[in-house]
């Protein structure tokens, strides 16, 4: 009887999953570990750095979960795409609205606090799987395109300030510099929608699902770019109506008794940067 209760409290302690936390940010990791005790470690944002440190749990049931940083989120990424975990990416807003009143604020409880949400969470979440090269290379395009299309604009808004600096002489010379700026950042954005073209082209099922896409009034080619990309190529959003809810264009109940009612309206708990396009692509 002895025997087979050690054995039990064995098998017990072999499945037990250990609960990784991660606060990202751009020069660091902070971790929070939760085995037998709580342990906290702080180390580089650099791949190389990642993988020694996970490289001890490489044959363990391991949990690890982060928040959604962008480009801090990379290294990370290269680095796990290498053990066998569970690899669990969450956004920012629904951790901070699970945790209820909270008082302070720094990386050590920010890893803690993501620890916690994914071990209660980790069943109902999606679970991380790493992206196609194409995908990646999309993702990191239409960011750069964002970046040019956000300084043109400043830019345009900025020729019309020139005129009052007509009577100190500066007005032509500035408004010329403008001008070749502004023809040069349109020379990148060519460059980069071309890029975006030729890595969809010469993916047969991207280049498919383009097709699919643009097959739609009034579907253009920054809007199939957007969904390719935001879904990973219709891998991690499958369902319509989960899209929809996705893109913010779903109207929902605002009701409570007889003293709240409301007509149903959008959600503000959406992708904005999707929205627009799709907004956009229906004017």
């Amino acid at each position: 009887m002895n025997f087979s209760n050690h054995l039990l409290n064995r098998k017990s302690k072999v499945m037990k999953n250990i609960i990784i936390g991660i606060d990202i940010s751009s020069k660091t990791l902070d971790i929070c570990i939760k085995e037998e005790s709580l342990n906290y470690y702080s180390i580089e944002n650099n791949v190389q750095a990642i993988k020694r440190f996970f490289k001890r749990y490489s044959n363990e049931n391991v949990i690890v979960a982060m928040e959604n940083t962008g480009r801090y989120n990379w290294n990370l990424f290269e680095a796990l795409e290498k053990f066998n975990f569970k690899v669990y990416v969450i956004s920012a807003l629904h951790i901070k609205k699970s945790i209820g009143l909270v008082r302070g604020k720094n990386d050590k409880i920010d890893a803690l606090r993501i620890c916690n949400f994914i071990e209660k969470n980790y069943k109902e979440s999606r679970e991380w799987k790493p992206s196609s090269c194409s995908i990646k290379k999309i993702k990191i395009l239409l960011t750069e395109r964002a970046l040019r299309i956000k300084i043109k604009k400043q830019l345009v808004v900025q020729q019309h300030d020139y005129k009052l600096m007509k009577d100190i002489g500066l007005d032509k010379e500035l408004k010329s510099l403008n001008i070749k700026l502004i023809k040069n950042i349109e020379g990148q954005i060519k460059i980069i929608e071309n890029d975006i073209e030729n890595i969809i082209r010469s993916d047969e099922t991207l280049n498919h699902q383009q097709k699919l896409i643009k097959s739609v009034p009034g579907v253009g080619q920054v809007l199939s770019w957007t969904l390719l990309s935001k879904t990973e190529g219709f891998t991690i959003i499958t369902d319509p109506r989960k899209m929809a809810c996705y893109s913010g264009v779903v109207p929902f109940d605002f009701q409570s008794g007889t003293s709240l009612k409301r007509r149903p309206g959008v959600s503000m708990l959406a992708d904005k940067n999707l929205k627009t396009i799709l907004h956009l692509a229906a004017m």
